[in-house]
C-alpha cells in the first residue's frame, strides 16, 4: 500500500527536498505541496492524503489552525505530522490539542521523516523523547487550572489507569511492556482499548487527556 503524502512548508528549498526524499521511497507518494496552511486544508480534501506534514508557522493560515481543521473533518481525516524546532516547543502542545498525531524536529537528519511518515500512517503517534520533556515542561510551567473533568476516564480499569499514566511520560509500546512486564501485543491491546473508551485518535490525544484532566501529574 502507498502511502500518500501531503507537504507543507512555506520555503520551497524544504518542500522539494521533503518530497523528493518521500518520492524516492517505493512505499510512499507525494500527492500535493503546499506554501500555507489555507492551501493544505484545500488539499487535504482533494488530495486525499494518508500524512500531511505539516510546518507551523506560515502566511494565511498557520500549521496550528491548519491541523485543526484538516483533523476535524468527519470522514477520516487524515494524519498531521508536524514539523518543528527547538525554538517552536511553544507550539507543540498546541498542535496536539489542534489534533496533530506525532512531530518531527527539523533538526534531525532527513531520513527520520521516512520512519515518522510510516509510523503515523500506521496508526501510531509519534512523540519524539525530547519533544515529550518539553512537552511537560509546558505543563509545569503553566499555572494550576482546575483539571477539566471527564466522565469516561471512570471507564478505564486500574491498569489501563497506569498504562495512560505511562503513556503520558512518552513510553512507547516496547517500553510499556517493559514497564508493565507483559508482551508488546498486550501493552498494544490496552492502548487500544484506551483510545476506544477515551474516543481518542491516537496516543498524542491520551497525552494531552491525561494531563488535561488531573490524572498525570508533573511532578
Amino acid at each position: 500500500m502507498t502511502i500518500r503524502v501531503l507537504v507543507v512548508d512555506d520555503q520551497e528549498l524544504l518542500r522539494t527536498a521533503f518530497s523528493s526524499l518521500i518520492n524516492a521511497e517505493d512505499d510512499m507518494e507525494v500527492v500535493g505541496e503546499a506554501a500555507e496552511g489555507a492551501e493544505a486544508v484545500r488539499l487535504a480534501t482533494s488530495a486525499s492524503p494518508d500524512v500531511v506534514v505539516m510546518d507551523v508557522r506560515m502566511p494565511v493560515m498557520d500549521g496550528i489552525e491548519a491541523t485543526r481543521r484538516i483533523t476535524a473533518r468527519d470522514a477520516g481525516p487524515p494524519r498531521v505530522l508536524i514539523l518543528t524546532t527547538f525554538d517552536l516547543d511553544e507550539y507543540v502542545f498546541e498542535a496536539m490539542r489542534a489534533g496533530a498525531s506525532g512531530f518531527v524536529l527539523k533538526s534531525r537528519p532527513l531520513e527520520e521523516l521516512l520512519t515518522a511518515i510510516r509510523v503515523v500512517a500506521a496508526g501510531e503517534a509519534l512523540l519524539a523523547p525530547s519533544v515529550t520533556r518539553r512537552l511537560i515542561a509546558h505543563f509545569a510551567s503553566q499555572p494550576q487550572s482546575p483539571p477539566k473533568r471527564r466522565a469516561d476516564l471512570d471507564l478505564l480499569t486500574e491498569r489501563e489507569r497506569e498504562v495512560l499514566l505511562l503513556i503520558a511520560r512518552g513510553l512507547s509500546n516496547a517500553e510499556l511492556a517493559g514497564a508493565l512486564y507483559v508482551s508488546v501485543p498486550t501493552a498494544k491491546t490496552h492502548v487500544s482499548r484506551i483510545l476506544t473508551k477515551l474516543g481518542a485518535r491516537d496516543r498524542a490525544q491520551l497525552v494531552v487527556i491525561a494531563y488535561e484532566s488531573g490524572l498525570a501529574q508533573t511532578g
